[in-house]
């Protein structure tokens, strides 16, 4: 079973997301079979933040003078999935996926859940630098996506 520790530090999140534990949680149970990880207690931290936030940890961590969407700090390179596994961190940030603000909730949030599945999969070890690696985490990706999409709105 995947818990979420869901943080927030930025306040725009409660604008469009009410409940963030309860929705974050959903969409991991919503996961197919072989992610959903029964019989084994597996953590990790969501941070909800901003551009202003995300930017500090880009240039920090890799480099990158800019915003992105999101950051994934795994705990570990290789993955082993024991009993009791922590993952590591995911901190998206409220303003990069808020973009056009004239868009609908419904749209907002299809965007969040599909950036929740990458930095998971990143957690667990995929990663897009090669091309074949890349087609692999987009196959994941869709893959996970269309299982939550039919089971969350």
């Amino acid at each position: 079973m995947i818990n979420v520790n869901v943080l927030s530090e930025e306040g725009a999140w409660s604008k469009r997301i009410k409940n963030k534990d309860i929705f974050f949680n959903k969409i991991c149970k919503a996961f197919p079979k072989k992610y959903k990880f029964l019989n084994k207690k597996i953590t990790f931290t969501l941070l909800l933040s901003n551009n202003k936030n995300i930017k500090k940890l880009n240039k920090v961590f890799r480099k990158k003078n800019k915003p992105t969407d999101i950051l994934s700090f795994p705990l570990d390179k290789k993955i082993k999935i024991k009993k009791n596994t922590y993952l590591g961190d995911i901190i998206i940030s409220y303003n990069y996926l808020d973009k056009p603000r004239s868009q609908d909730l419904t749209s907002f949030k299809k965007k969040v859940i599909k950036i929740f599945i990458h930095g998971f999969l990143h957690l667990l070890g995929f990663d897009h630098k090669k091309n074949k690696d890349y087609s692999k985490m987009l196959r994941e990706e869709n893959l996970l996506f269309k299982s939550v999409k039919s089971k969350i709105n």
